[in-house]
């Protein structure tokens, strides 16, 4: 009988996965500030080529798991920050309203 001699196949890293997740988690800690959608939009969109690698080829790469988490986490950075942004806006509408009202019942003569 012949032995067959296999060689392991080695397995790569997804390129970005690391960067995913960090911009992921960064993008939650900054996430009262505008710098959290700006960090979880860039993470979405490093992690959108490491998703369509890995799915071309799963057997190829490893490290889908810290892609796949760092992905969820600048969707949620993302939210964060939209809401954060929604909230100044309807905190400087009120604002303003109350001024306008202000300013109109005051007797400037």
């Amino acid at each position: 009988m012949a032995e067959q001699k296999t060689t392991p196949q080695t397995k790569q890293q997804l390129p970005n996965a690391s960067a995913t997740l960090v911009l992921g988690i960064l993008s939650i800690i900054t996430g009262c500030f505008i710098l959290g959608l700006i960090l979880g939009i860039i993470g979405l969109a490093i992690s959108t080529k490491d998703k369509k690698m890995y799915e071309e080829n799963p057997t190829a790469y490893t490290g889908y798991g810290s892609m796949n988490a760092g992905r969820i986490l600048s969707i949620i950075g993302i939210v964060l920050g939209g809401l954060i942004i929604l909230y100044w806006i309807i905190w400087v509408l009120i604002i303003g309203g109350a001024a306008l009202t202000f300013l109109r019942d005051v007797n400037w003569s």
